[in-house]
């Protein structure tokens, strides 16, 4: 349970920040980059929540409540330490990522397939979720630089890939269903 009776603590005024294990590092650390990419990617779906309605609303929510989960994932280093935290560590689960593919299925059963690349934009919908498309990948390449020092959740990894699959299906669904995507129309400016 999170407690916060007072925003500003002071204790990263000079350019440091705690992780969830209490080390404190760099606030430029790659490790701070990853969950601050999460974060900034989560605040894109709230301004794709303000147009959404129904469903993808619904699923828009779930997936924000997800991303809280992957920035304290992200937050915590050293995995091999986790069982000796003395509370369950919140990690991304493989269940989490299988979710967004079968969502990501029943959108895209509803499309016609794609004979070109999509230029982001159509309905303010999809130009919001085609923004937080390439937000969800910038949070993966800083998750992937994790990973490369061996010090990352492969799951987590593997739900930002998924995630940004997801919101690419979930642009065209917000199109009317793909047939108000723009098209990419190779050297059409020369």
């Amino acid at each position: 349970m999170v407690v916060l009776n007072k925003i500003y603590t002071r204790t990263g005024d000079k350019g440091d920040t705690a992780l969830s294990d209490g080390s404190r590092v760099a606030k430029h650390d790659p490790r701070v980059e990853a969950y601050g990419t999460v974060d900034e990617l989560n605040a894109t779906l709230g301004m794709c929540r303000l147009h959404a309605t129904g469903d993808l609303a619904a699923r828009i929510a779930v997936i924000q409540n997800d991303l809280f989960d992957l920035g304290a994932d992200l937050s915590r280093p050293n995995m091999a330490a986790d069982g000796e935290a003395g509370y369950e560590v919140l990690r991304i689960v493989q269940p989490q990522v299988d979710r967004l593919e079968s969502e990501i299925d029943a959108m895209n059963a509803n499309l016609q397939p794609l004979r070109s690349f999509i230029l982001p934009g159509g309905s303010t919908l999809a130009a919001h979720l085609h923004l937080s498309r390439t937000v969800a990948r910038r949070a993966e390449r800083r998750a992937t630089e994790l990973a490369a020092g061996g010090d990352a959740n492969a799951v987590a990894i593997k739900y930002l890939n998924r995630l940004s699959d997801w919101l690419f299906v979930a642009g065209r669904v917000a199109n009317n269903g793909g047939l108000d995507d723009i098209l990419w129309v190779p050297g059409a400016s020369r």
